[in-house]
């Protein structure tokens, strides 16, 4: 998979190597689980001595002479060195070819080389890798020696994560092939990603003997070098990727991912809510996260409001640990100036653990997460229960289910128990900028006075997330709430963090 050396966040359970605070209260992002697709590659090249062959439509026939094409789906040639598509042609005899033709010309009208391979490449920009599959196997049901079509199906094997099968199919080819620089960045690519980046390097290192001008290969053995812990030698890589191409985006990631990563990110927010029946109201929030180790990380937080014409403000803290790579546990609590309209103090803690389940599946990784809270208010006191699960879908869509069972008592009332939902669903909407629905059910702040006792509401929303720059990010939301007794509610917010 895609190196990544940053570290976890404090809120949110990584189950692949994380970002440096990935998500926030509710989602976090995997990034890409499934491999980026390189570009087309070149034709194969076969380096075993060759004799002059005939293709008619998908089969050829091999004999020794010259060649020239005829028709459709028929070509006749001689080379010396063979390659898949692409063919050196020289003089025939004219027996030879009249001995050709006569079997050459009812082959007219059959599929060519060219047509289907052409055809897999629209199917995979579609991202349809099964049905560009299906015409892999056809073709190689027709041409079992065909090195382009084995070389195809070793590529469809890698991209939908079957690795130990692609891994065996670029070695076939690469027997009759080892000079072919696609295979062996290909083969190198899942070697990586199987987490074997020493043989990984080997071949890597032959395809830049074979293709030092190619940027693309010191671009890659940059990242291999980097997986390695060679910082240096993987820079000198990324160097001589951008000297041969400036702009390559490959090459600048991978110095941009050398560089130091940080350990803070100070956050700044904003809300505005409008309620028809009262006053509106506002809130800023600036906080504070730091990375401890590699293990341990830190949030404090501070929170001024204006609600209900009144003045308050709090003050949160809290510590997470990472026992294991995939799992997170949280602790921490707060204290107000709360004016009756925040809690007077708070406590939770939280625990979250994460699942891979597969590059190809459906369902990509799950995080299951459990958090308790309690919140006293001046005159009501609080037990929060929220189970959650982030579902991680292919092409980094991430779907959130959050419920909740709050348990709430007033001064001179008994307990009660209500319960309350949101999902939500993030998708990409361009190389650095996602998009997010939501929608409630139920109680959904219980940290406001006025989201606490008995009425029912709905709410509906969405928000974008902007990564202006590695360090620099933006976010926005907006929700409208219909709520029980005929009262609405209209809210928007802003976040701006940076991480140094």
């Amino acid at each position: 998979m895609p190196h990544a050396t940053q570290a976890h966040p404090p809120n949110c359970v990584v189950i692949r190597s994380p970002e440096v605070f990935c998500r926030d209260e509710e989602s976090s992002g995997l990034g890409p689980l499934t491999p980026e697709i390189p570009r087309p590659p070149r034709r194969i090249r076969d380096d075993r001595p060759c004799r002059a062959g005939l293709t008619l439509g998908s089969r050829q026939t091999r004999h020794g002479g010259g060649g020239i094409q005829v028709g459709t789906g028929v070509r006749l040639y001689a080379r010396t060195r063979c390659s898949v598509g692409t063919t050196r042609r020289h003089g025939c005899t004219p027996i030879l070819l009249v001995f050709i033709l006569l079997f050459a010309l009812p082959a007219r009208g059959q599929e060519t080389p060219q047509s289907w391979q052409t055809a897999v490449r629209e199917h995979i920009a579609a991202r349809q890798f099964a049905v560009a599959m299906r015409i892999v196997e056809r073709r190689l049901g027709d041409s079992p020696g065909d090195l382009e079509a084995r070389a195809w199906r070793a590529r469809l094997l890698a991209w939908t994560g079957r690795w130990a099968e692609a891994e065996v199919e670029y070695r076939r080819v690469l027997e009759s092939a080892p000079q072919d620089v696609d295979i062996l960045l290909g083969l190198a690519d899942v070697l990586r990603w199987k987490h074997r980046p020493a043989e990984s390097l080997e071949h890597l290192d032959r395809a830049t003997e074979l293709a030092p001008q190619r940027a693309e290969v010191h671009a890659r053995r940059g990242h291999v070098l980097q997986d390695l812990g060679h910082a240096a030698e993987a820079r000198a890589a990324y160097a001589e990727a951008l000297r041969l191409e400036p702009g390559n985006a490959e090459a600048l990631a991978g110095l941009d991912a050398l560089e130091p990563e940080p350990r803070h990110e100070l956050r700044f927010e904003a809300d505005f809510d409008h309620y028809p029946f009262t006053d509106d109201a506002q809130s800023v929030l600036t906080r504070l996260r730091t990375r401890i180790g590699s293990r341990w990380a830190t949030d404090f937080a501070g929170n001024f409001q204006h609600r209900f014409a009144r003045q308050a403000g709090r003050f949160l803290g809290r510590a997470s640990f990472q026992p294991v790579s995939h799992a997170t546990l949280t602790a921490g609590g707060g204290i107000a100036h709360d004016e009756g309209v925040i809690p007077k103090s708070e406590a939770f803690f939280e625990y979250g653990h994460g699942f891979r389940l597969g590059e190809s599946g459906a369902v990509r990784g799950l995080e299951l997460n459990y958090r308790q809270h309690w919140l006293w208010y001046r005159d009501a006191r609080l037990l929060v229960l929220t189970p959650s699960v982030l579902v991680y879908l292919p092409r980094d869509w991430i779907w959130s289910l959050r419920i909740a069972a709050a348990r709430s008592r007033f001064s001179g009332t008994p307990a009660d128990w209500r319960p309350s939902g949101t999902t939500r669903l993030t998708f990409p909407l361009h190389r650095s900028l996602s998009g997010n629905l939501f929608f409630g059910v139920g109680t959904e702040n219980f940290a406001q006075v006025d989201q606490v006792g008995r009425f029912s509401a709905r709410t509906y929303g969405g928000g974008l997330r902007w990564q202006i720059a590695r360090r620099h990010e933006l976010s926005g939301y907006a929700f409208y709430q219909d709520r029980s007794q005929g009262r609405t509610q209209i809210g928007f917010g802003f976040s701006y963090g940076i991480r140094f």
